[in-house]
């Protein structure tokens, strides 16, 4: 069993080879020619005297070079370890050590290039390139228990951990959330979520390429008007993005902007909460169903999603094939219907653990699956619905509270255009609720602040108040378009 087999190999063997696989602001790439670069690049490792098994950085943005490289590095048997470029130096450098890399590929302007590979010392490093290496055989085979893939996760409530993920995860994500995707070759996926990314990589790697479909990859910062443009452009039939960027694209279709949604079949939201009324306002606009799924890291993609044949416009959804869920206790056991508690995931994608991080694994991996940092419930339906983070949730006062329930209080006063509630501490050393607030085009400061005090006066109780209102310009996000709270959960600066 081996990933290059399995994405590039038998298409090509099956007569697909001059389909499209990759196209991205410069070029495309049929599955032939993708297989040849690939076939190339682990030439070129055998040629820089790699060695075969190691882990290896990818440095580089979403594009079809970044592709090679990674299917590259598994045609020579090596474990890709892939990186966003928006990192900074110090922490891509944390990643080559912690993850004990042998070889970096890196795909950078030449300054940033140059203090990057200051930063990573002796580690060796190499760029893309375009000539033919000596052909080094066929791809090296994977056991299903072995390590095939490192992601990091974000490090949002603390150091970033890598996730190792077997040959057998790959196949148990494309039999199980790949089952609801059901691409075919005359597919084309467009993600607005990056390659280094476990929602990113599984929607521009394996899935469409695991159906010989064709995937849409867009480098630099996404943004709404960059998604309209790739639309008219690429056509899509299936587009991939977070909950955010869907209201960014009502926003600007509000505000005139045309956008021609007729070429999809089926979205996909991901990466944070997709609110009930978000849901039916981008199914509306899209004219297709928009599954919501969540997954995690540790999973390595979605493991629960609604079904895209009878959507539920606020639900979490049911489990993947492959999958079983069940919310848990802090003591790990099952809770009945309709509490909230710990989810728990039980399912042959679960990575195989972080690197050198043992008490942090036994945490996480455990009760025979992975506790994925949600807390959720189940309905009397079936269905599982999202209440928060497992780190958002608030304690006010002996009070359980989730900062979504504070948020919706919220959303009804006017001239606010995008808030989010996040805990934060008093001068005690007490947990209370900062509200963090956009006002709406038009509005000042001092009458956004206003209309939120009057909402929290009328529509909350006396534990569930605000003891803050911040009013900010944008609210933080981060590369993938993802509402960044950790950052406002950060202390502030002494003025």
């Amino acid at each position: 069993m081996d990933p290059v087999e399995m994405l590039l190999l038998r298409h090509v063997a099956a007569g697909q080879g001059g389909r499209t696989a990759l196209a991205d602001h410069l070029r495309t790439l049929t599955y032939a020619e993708l297989t040849q670069a690939a076939c190339d690049h682990a030439g070129a490792l055998a040629a820089a005297g790699v060695r075969r098994g190691c882990r290896a950085l990818v440095v580089g943005d979403d594009s079809a070079d970044t592709v090679v490289a990674v299917l590259g590095l598994w045609w020579y048997g090596c474990v890709p370890v892939v990186l966003s470029p928006m990192l900074r130096d110090t922490e891509i450098a944390f990643v080559a050590r912690d993850s004990a890399a042998e070889y970096a590929w890196i795909a950078l302007p030449k300054g940033r290039r140059d203090s990057l590979r200051e930063a990573l010392g002796p580690l060796p490093v190499h760029e893309p390139r375009a000539t033919r290496a000596a052909d080094v055989g066929p791809p090296a085979p994977f056991v299903p228990e072995a390590e095939v893939l490192v992601q990091y996760t974000s490090g949002s409530t603390g150091q970033p951990r890598g996730v190792r993920h077997s040959m057998a995860g790959l196949r148990a994500v494309l039999d199980g959330f790949g089952g609801v995707l059901a691409l075919t070759p005359d597919d084309t996926v467009l993600s607005t979520a990056k390659l280094s990314f476990g929602y990113g990589f599984g929607n521009s790697v394996l899935f469409p390429l695991a159906a010989g479909a064709r995937s849409v990859l867009l480098a630099g910062p996404v943004d709404p008007y960059t998604v309209i443009t790739a639309v008219h452009r690429h056509r899509p039939t299936v587009l991939c993005a977070v909950p955010r960027l869907y209201a960014a694209l009502l926003d600007i279709v509000a505000r005139g902007t045309v956008l021609d949604p007729s070429s999809l079949r089926l979205a996909l939201a991901a990466g944070e909460h997709l609110p009930a009324e978000l849901s039916a306002r981008a199914a509306r606009l899209l004219g297709v169903p928009v599954v919501n799924g969540l997954g995690a890291t540790e999973v390595l993609h979605i493991v629960l999603a609604t079904d895209p044949q009878d959507i539920l416009h606020g639900s979490t959804g049911n489990p993947v094939p492959g999958v079983t869920a069940t919310v848990r206790d802090d003591d790990g056991r099952p809770l009945p219907t309709g509490s909230h508690g710990r989810l728990h995931i039980r399912t042959a994608s679960a990575a195989l653990g972080y690197i050198d991080r043992p008490e942090d694994s036994a945490r996480t991996f455990a009760d025979g699956g992975v506790y994925t940092g949600d807390i959720a419930y189940r309905t009397e339906d079936g269905d599982f619905r999202h209440v928060c983070r497992a780190d958002d949730l608030l304690n006010l006062g002996g009070f359980k509270v989730a900062p979504a329930e504070i948020e919706a209080e919220l959303r009804t006063a006017d001239g606010i255009a995008d808030l989010v509630v996040v805990g934060g501490r008093d001068d005690t050393g007490l947990e209370q609720v900062v509200v963090h607030a956009v006002p709406a085009d038009g509005v000042t400061p001092d009458q956004a602040r206003r209309s939120l005090r009057r909402a929290i006066r009328e529509n909350l109780p006396p534990y569930k108040r605000p003891s803050r209102v911040e009013v900010l310009a944008a609210l933080p996000t981060t590369s993938t378009g993802k509402l960044a709270r950790y950052r406002l959960r950060a202390p502030r600066e002494p003025r």
